[in-house]
């Protein structure tokens, strides 16, 4: 029977395998476009048309929603394959899900009628949980449960911000997207606070991992779903002095998390320094949002840039950069020029959290080239891998 399954498995052309394949390999693409895009408008650069909702709508939706969301169901995707021992979606059913994600982008992008992006935009968060469901309840994986419903939250702020759309409700589209920030921060909290001191322990052949903190990790998990239900609510969006305590406690968790995982050998290993950046940049935002918060004439939208472009941005692509490696069955080396990637990127934080602060044009400029820099690194030396087989010859 695993004979058959093996010939079955190896007779599907090889993007299709595994989620972690189209989404993974989309996904960058999709970083790369939306950039250039978002920042040839800035620039006035091109021509009077417009996405679906403008584009600042667009850009708030589509930077999580098209982008990032992409990177979670690879991920997840291929995940779930490990955590439950059953066979990860391959073949046609991988094809159709790729395809729904692909053409609500391009129904968002190019306008097309709301009528036909909204069932295509709203059919993608919950198909990837029914795929990552089934495999999760068919082995009762408790475990893992919170990531299923972190999933269906995040696609409950999706119908939020569609319906804002559908309404004419800006409100409701910025509450959404805003709530939907955090729903991601809570699935890195989640996930980064599971890989980040195992591959640390793991690169550096350390004998054993730091010793996980249960109370402070669903501390930091509750806490951020707290923060993405009252943003939903619409309560976090202007500056009050009572959020700050809540902005305060997670920004010192995560911090002390980060201080436990240190380790001066990561910082010659480019796999782990670029995810304890990325980890940073998220502590960061959150002290960001508690001087907002206590009022101290601190822009909320560079703390959030500090979270989805150096938190978001930076741990998906140190992630993909080694998880695609691994599922290939290439040795946990990345190419010299992803040194480069995830340095551009990290540059691209400062120049578009700090530069911007005091000269806007150019800050954003750079940001966005540093941006794309990085991801194009990533696209030229990692696209190959996705639609070539493995390289150990094992399917998947």
């Amino acid at each position: 029977m695993l004979l058959v399954d093996r010939r079955v498995l190896l007779a599907i052309p090889p993007l299709w395998r595994l989620g972690f394949r189209p989404f993974f390999l989309g996904g960058s693409l999709f970083a790369i476009v939306a950039i250039v895009a978002w920042i040839s408008v800035l620039l006035g650069l091109l021509p009077a048309w417009e996405p679906l909702g403008g584009w600042l709508g667009w850009h708030r939706h589509e930077m999580l929603f098209g982008f990032v969301v992409a990177i979670i169901a690879g991920f997840l995707l291929t995940a779930v394959q490990n955590w439950t021992g059953r066979p990860g979606v391959s073949g046609r059913p991988l094809i159709w899900l790729a395809g729904v994600w692909l053409a609500a982008r391009l129904g968002w992008l190019f306008g097309a009628p709301l009528a036909l992006v909204t069932p295509l935009e709203l059919a993608f968060l919950p198909a990837v949980a029914f795929f990552i469901g089934r495999s999760l309840w068919q082995v009762r994986q408790v475990r893992n449960y919170p990531v299923l419903a972190m999933l269906l939250l995040l696609a409950l702020a999706d119908a939020q911000s569609m319906l804002g759309l559908a309404t004419g409700n800006e409100g409701w589209q910025r509450s959404s997207e805003l709530a939907a920030i955090w729903l991601i921060t809570g699935m890195m909290t989640l996930i980064g606070g599971r890989v980040i001191p195992f591959f640390t322990q793991r690169g550096l052949g350390r004998q054993q991992q730091v010793p996980a903190w249960p109370w402070l990790d669903n501390a930091l998990l509750i806490g951020t779903l707290l923060l993405a239900v009252l943003t939903a609510a619409g309560l976090t969006l202007q500056a009050h002095i009572a959020f700050a305590p809540l902005f305060g406690a997670l920004a010192t968790g995560h911090l002390l998390r980060l201080a436990r995982w240190q380790d001066r050998g990561l910082w010659q290993v480019p796999l782990l320094w670029s995810l304890h950046l990325a980890y940073f940049w998220i502590a960061a935002a959150f002290v960001g949002m508690t001087l907002f918060h206590l009022g101290l004439n601190f822009s909320s939208s560079l703390a959030l840039h500090a979270l989805t472009v150096g938190g978001m941005g930076g741990l998906i692509l140190a992630m993909i950069a080694r998880v695609s490696l691994g599922h290939t069955g290439r040795p946990l080396q990345p190419p010299a020029a992803m040194s480069w990637a995830f340095a551009l990127l990290n540059l691209g934080v400062l120049a578009r959290v700090f530069v911007t602060a005091w000269l806007p044009q150019p800050g954003l400029a750079l940001a966005a080239i540093c941006w794309v820099l990085a991801f194009v690194l990533f696209a030229w030396f990692y696209a190959p891998m996705f639609w070539q087989p493995r390289v150990d010859g094992q399917p998947g």
